[in-house]
């Protein structure tokens, strides 16, 4: 339960920092820490939200009760999927070859997670 709560909180405030920096700032004056900021917060943003999902999918699906550590590492990883899609927009490089070679990476390192922890 209480890292249910620091996650909340992060998340939140994350959201505040986003909102604030798409509202205030261009993406030609923000500068490299900037666009840092804007895909850790993001990052925190789907964090949050896939974990959400998670517990639910875990809770009517598996009727499991508790949501354990090893958990928050598939959500961690699996937030990373959509962050790693949008670099590869912002390359400009986004077809089906790249959009298979981020689910493959998604998928390595979810079964990395399952035999490391």
């Amino acid at each position: 339960m209480k890292r249910n709560r620091f996650i909340y909180i992060f998340s939140v405030v994350g959201l505040a920092v986003l909102l604030t920096m798409l509202n205030v700032t261009s993406p030609t004056e923000i500068g490299p820490l900037g666009v840092l900021l804007f895909f850790t917060t993001l990052y925190m943003e789907l964090f949050c939200l896939i974990s959400i999902v998670m517990q639910l999918f875990c809770r009517v699906a598996l009727r499991k009760t508790t949501f354990r550590g090893k958990d928050y590492l598939y959500a961690a990883v699996f937030a990373f999927g959509p962050i790693m899609l949008l670099m590869a927009r912002s390359f400009g490089v986004v077809n089906l070859w790249t959009i298979g070679l981020i689910v493959l990476f998604l998928v390595l390192a979810e079964f990395l997670v399952y035999k490391r922890v």
